[in-house]
């Protein structure tokens, strides 16, 4: 992980340098993406999709390995963060105050703060001490459409 004292800029332009930029995240029928309750927003859960497509199915531990994993972590918290932008007016505004992690992965694995420390750091090196957040990584049995990692946050704005 990048040392963020000596990385200056907005969080965009450090999410730029990562040579990432905030996705689309198009609505779904049937629930929102976030809720606001007094200063707290609460990310819906998101699945690592990139312009449409899951990019990746299967079971840590069985169809998936650790890195792949971890790809697909961050990629989930990447689809956070642009939600979490569009719910408080723009990434320089979010602070992460807490993040839910499951992880799709069998009885054995038991590696799942490996695969969120990914998205953990996505984070901090995006949003410098705003980033920073309480966690709880969950192993699982399966989650929706077959992902190996969905990903679910509350935030505020500052």
């Amino acid at each position: 992980m990048t040392d963020l004292h000596t990385r200056g800029g907005s969080a965009a332009e450090r999410l730029d340098a990562l040579g990432l930029e905030l996705p689309h995240i198009p609505d779904n029928a049937h629930y929102v993406h976030h809720r606001r309750v007094d200063s707290s927003v609460h990310v819906a859960g998101q699945l690592p999709y990139r312009d449409g497509e899951l990019l990746g199915q299967g079971v840590l531990g069985r169809d998936v390995d650790l890195e792949t994993g971890r790809e697909l972590a961050r990629h989930a918290a990447l689809n956070c963060l642009a939600v979490a932008a569009d719910a408080v007016g723009g990434l320089d505004r979010v602070r992460i105050v807490q993040m839910l992690v499951f992880v799709a992965s069998t009885p054995d694995f038991g590696l799942q703060s490996k695969v969120a420390d990914a998205a953990s750091d996505l984070l901090v090196e995006v949003l410098g001490e705003n980033g920073r957040h309480a966690r709880t990584a969950i192993g699982v049995a399966s989650l929706p459409v077959n992902t190996p990692v969905e990903i679910q946050m509350i935030c505020t704005a500052v």
